[in-house]
């Protein structure tokens, strides 16, 4: 019985507390440029810790 009742749960309801990205969130998420930068970002800071550890 309840296998029917959580057919119809929809994804972004309030009772998940899930957030929806924007339409500004969207491009940023497809956008190339944004998506290196970030990785760089993040090396440089895998970088500095493992740095700090030797």
């Amino acid at each position: 019985m309840a296998l029917k009742e959580e057919r119809h749960i929809k994804a972004y309801t309030q009772n998940y507390g899930t957030m929806t990205p924007g339409s500004f969130q969207k491009k940023l998420r497809t956008c190339v440029i944004f998506q290196f930068i970030r990785f760089l970002v993040i090396n440089i800071k895998m970088l500095i810790v493992v740095g700090k550890s030797h």
